[in-house]
């Protein structure tokens, strides 16, 4: 994958801004209030996405399906949602960007859906080490007994954590 950078930055009219807070409010509840702020940038970026930098620091990404908040939004503002916890024999491989496998799982939030963004925290401090998609339900999820139940697409030390703009 080519080095993420942006290519356009600029501030977001209150209405977007509103728009953008009622998507990532569907996502995470009422824990999209953590991420509200009255200055509020668009950085279009090389990776067919879009960060939102809320006050000057990329906290939410756009996919174009989807608003979720960026690892660095995570450590900044933790929420209780969309939560995946694996136990500390997976981080290794899930700080190297590898993919959530059924073993490593410790516990999942209720309200994990198939084909919908995640977060993946450790179980020892709850920090968060990736971003994925579920291919599973909550429940499919736990009843499973192996293989792979996230796709992760970002993670500590990846370009996305590393964009320049």
């Amino acid at each position: 994958m080519a080095k993420i950078t942006g290519r356009k930055r600029h501030s977001i009219r209150k209405s977007q801004a509103s728009a953008l807070f009622a998507g990532l409010c569907a996502q995470i509840g009422e824990s999209a209030a953590l991420f509200m702020s009255d200055r509020v940038e668009i950085l279009e970026t090389n990776a067919g996405f879009a960060l939102y930098l809320i006050d000057k620091k990329p906290q939410l990404m756009d996919s174009g399906e989807w608003v979720f908040p960026t690892l660095q939004g995570l450590l900044e503002h933790p929420f209780p949602e969309r939560r995946i916890v694996v136990d500390s024999g997976a981080v290794p491989f899930v700080v190297n960007g590898a993919d959530i496998m059924r073993p490593g799982i410790v516990s999942v939030t209720e309200d994990v859906k198939a084909g919908c963004p995640v977060q993946v925290v450790e179980e020892r401090h709850g920090k968060p080490l990736a971003l994925g998609v579920a291919l599973y339900d909550a429940g499919d999820l736990m009843g499973k007994t192996s293989g792979k139940m996230v796709k992760t697409f970002h993670y500590i030390g990846d370009d996305l954590w590393n964009v320049e703009f």
